[in-house]
């Protein structure tokens, strides 16, 4: 029986032998890796993926392709569960991590924030995601498509726009392109702690068209007083470079220690 994709799940099925190609050469896996695919699906990454890569394994949330997915490839790790879910940490046993799948629209950014939270046991993800987040990936400042996403992933890793995938791969066609791209994380010790630059990045692009000082003054940093700040705060948010962002969460971490 055909296992038609869910669209409350957002499934899109790729079928593409070429664009599964393409996909298999940026990843360019290799025996040893630890690799985690999100939804594998039917199993057409998992089905090339898993014949080079010995510890390979497979988060499903889709009960129905479980049993199939076990059978068709005993040699790999077929766990059924919400991927948002799953504790990374006990896949990690001293090498680093390497994420790759073709992602639901849906849930693209909780798990690009998952990934970066977890970027210490993580290398690099190979994602297949909408083309219009993934231009939003790399995006400079004083550009449309610069935000949140931008920002933190050129703190927290490098992004690489890879190759654009057109509607007709799928089953059933998605009403927008996709795109592959390849996530590098950074492992470093940071002067702000991850989560705190994460709240401060958010809180700064809380009204997008309004200037910081009122994005800030109307989140959890309501209360600070900006008259030593270094960081113009009559910008608005998507005008400001990564190092003016890391000026100003080291100013709003100061100023919260003084306020102690």
């Amino acid at each position: 029986m055909m296992i038609r994709p869910k669209k409350s799940l957002g499934q899109n099925y790729l079928r593409d032998k070429n664009i599964i190609r393409k996909i298999f050469e940026v990843i360019n896996p290799q025996i040893d890796d630890q690799l985690i695919e999100i939804g594998p699906g039917l199993g057409a990454l998992t089905e090339e993926l898993s014949k080079i890569v010995k510890n390979y394994t497979a988060i499903e949330i889709d009960e129905r392709v479980i049993d199939d997915l076990k059978e068709n490839y005993p040699q790999s790790n077929i766990i059924n569960e919400d991927f948002l879910k799953t504790d990374l940490s006990k896949f990690f046993t001293g090498k680093k991590l390497r994420i790759v799948g073709n992602v639901p629209y849906n849930i693209t950014s909780p798990i690009i924030f998952k990934m970066i939270y977890n970027r210490k046991i993580i290398e690099d993800s190979v994602l297949m995601i909408q083309h219009e987040v993934a231009k939003r990936l790399h995006a400079k400042p004083r550009t449309k498509d610069y935000g949140i996403l931008s920002v933190l992933l050129n703190y927290f890793g490098d992004v690489k726009y890879c190759f654009k995938v057109p509607p007709s791969v799928f089953i059933p066609k998605p009403k927008v392109d996709s795109a592959v791209v390849q996530i590098r994380l950074k492992d470093f010790e940071p002067e702000v702690e991850d989560k705190y630059f994460i709240s401060v990045v958010k809180s700064a692009f809380n009204n997008r068209r309004k200037t910081l000082k009122n994005s800030l003054c109307n989140s959890i940093f309501a209360d600070t007083d900006f008259n030593c700040c270094t960081v113009d705060i009559s910008k608005r948010a998507e005008e400001l470079s990564l190092d003016e962002f890391l000026k100003l969460a080291k100013f709003l971490l100061k100023d919260s220690i003084n306020e102690r």
